[in-house]
């Protein structure tokens, strides 16, 4: 088979999660003998291209990339359907001729891909990664920082979270800098949605705005209803949430696969001291600050904290987190090449993952159970699919600082039941796994004449 993985961004330049799952699923399919061609794009702000539509060739796989900066979203509504981008979607698939195309991301290509390739008669399946389906901010966190189940009948919570946001921005309009706190936010939003009402701000930038965001979730759900023959979700609770935001593409459990040295972890010798480590994106919804806060409450030599991630992502945040860690045993590591993860992580006697947000089969989580290193995460259904409490690690209160540092001072004054969790600790699925179970997916569609 003939297929194109739609993705939002691609290697060498972004390497997260998602991107990593695209690259296993191309690589597997190409190994099987199928043709594959990755489809990604340059964001909007980000180094422009010298064309609107460039190729190249990442690990053999090959790459068509378009570049947003040519083709901006200039509103919200653009952000999730941009009809402008139906043109040069549909002479890319016209040019490679697909019998099928897989979505990892739509952000970027947007929903207009999902007219194209219905208009085009190709089958088109999806996995989802993330709340983009139904989420404005694809987190499911509400403008006051608490887990949320999608959009409220009047959209006016959707709305909040995208007035507190943009208050952040130089670019904002005066009256959204004051939505700065969840109740500002949430206050405001009402008020919009009925004000927009009044003669004299229909049709204008309110109006636009408040209706881009009201339109969100019907526009989507139309076009994944109508579009995909079927889905992968990695976690039930991911499944639940579409299911429950009226997704009703057929899915499909497939938990991630990963490919990583499974070896035995090191014997620690008497008198080690235990390495915590946090490895991922340091950002305020990631809660490293969280982390950092609880190990500094517990008595300063019986554990060290290794953190792993980018410096520049948030200088802000970064500079905060340094100045909060200052005097204690606390070591920012910076980022590391993907096949350095087994080296990390074996020096590593806990992982621990303590975000703010519904985490989704972070590759990181799987990645650490494979390498036999127990992990401690906050208690959220995208991560806790994947804890057997007691046996491969623990889980805190999401957002709790206090039962975070319980959990920590638990652990490192019983070093021995530490160590002894990482010979009970395992993952044992593969890329290959994942790639064959996904395939199947297609076959199935095609034989029982639904692909």
């Amino acid at each position: 088979m003939k297929i194109v993985f739609f993705v939002h961004c691609f290697f060498p330049d972004h390497f997260y999660g998602t991107e990593t799952y695209t690259l296993d699923l191309a690589r597997h399919y190409k190994a099987s003998g199928h043709n594959v061609t990755v489809v990604s794009a340059i964001f909007q702000g980000e180094p422009q291209a010298v064309d609107l539509v460039t190729q190249y060739t990442y690990q053999g796989i090959s790459v068509v990339c378009i570049d947003k900066n040519q083709l901006p979203h200039s509103r919200v509504k653009e952000t999730y359907y941009q009809p402008e981008m139906r043109g040069v979607l549909e002479k890319v698939l016209r040019d490679l001729q697909p019998d099928l195309v897989h979505v990892t991301h739509l952000i970027n290509h947007t929903a207009a891909l999902l007219e194209v390739t219905k208009q085009l008669g190709i089958p088109t399946y999806a996995t989802f990664t993330d709340f983009f389906g139904f989420c404005l901010n694809n987190k499911l966190e509400a403008a006051d920082g608490e887990l949320c189940k999608g959009p409220s009948p009047s959209r006016t919570n959707c709305l909040a979270c995208h007035l507190k946001e943009a208050s952040r921005s130089a670019h904002a309009n005066s009256w959204m800098r004051w939505a700065t706190t969840s109740f500002s936010a949430q206050l405001i939003a009402t008020g919009v949605n009925l004000a927009k009402r009044l003669p004299t701000l229909k049709g204008g930038p309110i109006d636009g705005l408040v209706e881009d965001i009201l339109q969100r979730p019907d526009t989507l759900v139309g076009l994944y209803n109508g579009s995909y023959k079927g889905a992968v979700a990695p976690t039930r609770f991911l499944k639940n949430a579409y299911q429950n935001n009226r997704i009703s593409v057929p899915m499909h459990d497939i938990w991630f696969g990963v490919d990583i040295d499974r070896s035995p972890k090191p014997t620690r010798s008497e008198g080690h001291k235990p390495v915590i480590g946090y490895i991922g994106q340091i950002a305020p919804h990631k809660g490293t600050d969280l982390l950092i806060k609880a190990f500094k409450r517990l008595p300063r030599n019986d554990a060290e904290l290794r953190i792993y991630g980018p410096s520049d992502q948030d200088p802000s945040f970064m500079s905060s987190l340094k100045s909060l860690a200052t005097g204690h045993d606390i070591h920012f590591m910076g980022t590391f090449p993907k096949d350095a993860m087994a080296d990390v992580l074996r020096d590593m006697d806990l992982l621990v993952i303590p975000s703010r947000w519904y985490e989704n089969s972070p590759l990181v989580l799987l990645n650490a159970l494979a390498t036999h290193t127990p992990v401690l995460v906050s208690d959220v259904a995208g991560m806790t699919e994947f804890l057997e409490s007691g046996r491969n690690g623990y889980a805190f209160e999401r957002g709790n600082v206090d039962h975070l540092e319980q959990c920590l001072s638990k652990l490192v004054n019983n070093p021995e039941n530490l160590y002894s969790l990482a010979t009970k600790t395992e993952y044992e699925r593969t890329t290959n796994i994942m790639a064959e179970e996904t395939l199947a997916i297609y076959e199935q569609h095609i034989l029982s004449g639904t692909g």
